[in-house]
């Protein structure tokens, strides 16, 4: 008996119950919100979730775990000529600086923009982030010393005339329109010779293949847009992430906190006298930090259709690329499991928190159940009207959320509910019958 084609999408859902962390925050360092359902919520970002996801996929991949240990993946990042130049001198024995400044001007004129060259914290910095192949640095390396005495022509020529291009701007404010004289005063224009030359054809098409998506399948999973080069292909992601939001009002503390000298206290404690010891007393330092607890509702959908066409785009054949679809999406549901935002994670242990519910199904389009949480869960006691605690109360909405959905959708199949919580497990078994959903109890089994 041969098993049931899959549909094009698959829906997971998650219910998390977080206790004072602060795993994202704005730019004032407070916790990030939103107003659903005329109720402040707390919110972590999808931004935040999908580069946890992505992060821990690929460090796992690199370390030989999981279902794509050893394939290639991406970096995101803006220090693509400091990598390559890295490269250069490591692997084909360049110079340090001659192998940064040639690796900037190669990629410059690919396309790329670079910060300002007289801030010396931004000049080999892209203007964007790059998400690339891992080995991008490595290829443009290559490139760069297979052809190095010409490469090194071309560089010569090239920051000569940007040089002199910079020369002939004026300097802001040097000259006002008053100072400027009568057009038939002025002298002629002189003949333009600092246009900067155009980098060698070969060389351009070897950066712009280096940092195309090729296989790497976390950029086919999560895309990317780089718009700076027209040439250069963006891939339309084949995930889609919802911001995460507590299913209940936000509720915040402002942690006062008091930070020990070590050195001040070691003298307080040897000290011979009172004077001497009063000079020491108080804290080293004081502050403030907001953190937040509540329980958080996630989305995320996988296209599997779009995941399939990203990697036959990258050149996979239609085996490779179905196979290679299969391992992401272990990986993916795994890293939607696992994976948390870092932030204050030593101070917080927010990243040993686990879900108390993760549903997964099968559809023929995206769906998203935030609407099972319009209304905020109501802590209070059941004996008081209440839903009592906001874990199980929010299981229980999410359950029944999806019994009602399916019986109006047929395309609705292959339920599977995971829990780390017995209490959970408790309520589970006791679920509607209408719930067609089936306890697994590994994250391998969420998805066929």
């Amino acid at each position: 008996m041969t098993e049931d084609a899959r549909s094009q999408f698959l829906s997971l859902h998650l219910l998390e119950t977080l206790v004072a962390v602060l795993p994202v925050r704005d730019e004032n360092g407070q916790p990030k919100s939103l107003v659903y359902g005329g109720a402040e919520r707390h919110m972590i970002t999808s931004q935040a979730r999908r580069r946890a996801e992505r992060v821990h996929a690929r460090n796992r991949a690199n370390a030989g775990l999981g279902a794509l240990a050893g394939r290639s993946m991406g970096i995101r990042t803006r220090e693509w000529a400091i990598l390559t130049g890295r490269v250069l001198e490591s692997a084909h024995g360049w110079d340090k600086q001659e192998a940064l400044v040639t690796a900037r001007a190669i990629i410059e004129a690919s396309g790329l923009k670079f910060g300002d060259l007289k801030k010396k914290t931004v000049a080999n910095l892209t203007k964007v982030l790059i998400f690339a192949p891992a080995d991008a640095d490595t290829r443009i390396a290559a490139h760069i010393a297979e052809h190095a005495d010409d490469l090194r022509e071309w560089r010569d020529s090239y920051l000569s005339a940007q040089e002199a291009a910079t020369a002939k701007k004026p300097r802001r404010g040097a000259k006002s329109q008053a100072d400027t004289p009568p057009a038939e005063e002025q002298p002629a224009a002189e003949p333009a010779s600092t246009a900067l030359p155009p980098l060698p054809k070969a060389t351009r098409d070897a950066v712009l293949l280096a940092i195309a998506p090729r296989d790497a399948v976390d950029i086919a999973l999560y895309g990317r847009f780089l718009a700076e080069i027209a040439d250069s292909p963006n891939v339309d992601g084949a995930v889609q992430s919802g911001h995460a939001f507590t299913v209940h009002e936000a509720e915040q503390i402002e942690d006062f906190y008091a930070a020990a000298d070590d050195a001040k206290l070691d003298r307080k404690r040897n000290a011979l006298s009172f004077l001497d010891a009063a000079d020491d007393a108080g804290a080293g330092m004081t502050g403030y930090q907001s953190l937040i607890s509540g329980t958080f509702y996630r989305h995320a959908v996988l296209d599997r259709t779009q995941l399939r066409l990203n990697l036959r785009v990258a050149g996979m054949t239609e085996a490779e690329a179905e196979e290679a679809a299969v391992d992401a999406e272990k990986e993916f549901v795994n890293a939607f499991v696992e994976a948390f935002p870092e932030a204050k994670k030593n101070s917080t242990a927010s990243t040993g928190s686990l879900p108390a519910l993760v549903l997964a199904f099968e559809g023929e389009r995206p769906y998203n159940y935030a609407a099972a949480f319009q209304l905020p869960v109501d802590e209070s006691p059941e004996s008081a009207g209440g839903e009592g605690p906001a874990g199980p109360a929010a299981v229980r909405r999410l359950l029944r959320h999806h019994a009602f959905v399916s019986r109006r959708r047929d395309d609705l199949r292959t339920a599977r509910v995971l829990t780390y919580d017995p209490l959970i497990d408790d309520l589970l078994a006791e679920r509607d019958p209408a719930v067609s959903a089936t306890v697994v109890e590994k994250i391998e089994d969420l998805t066929r």
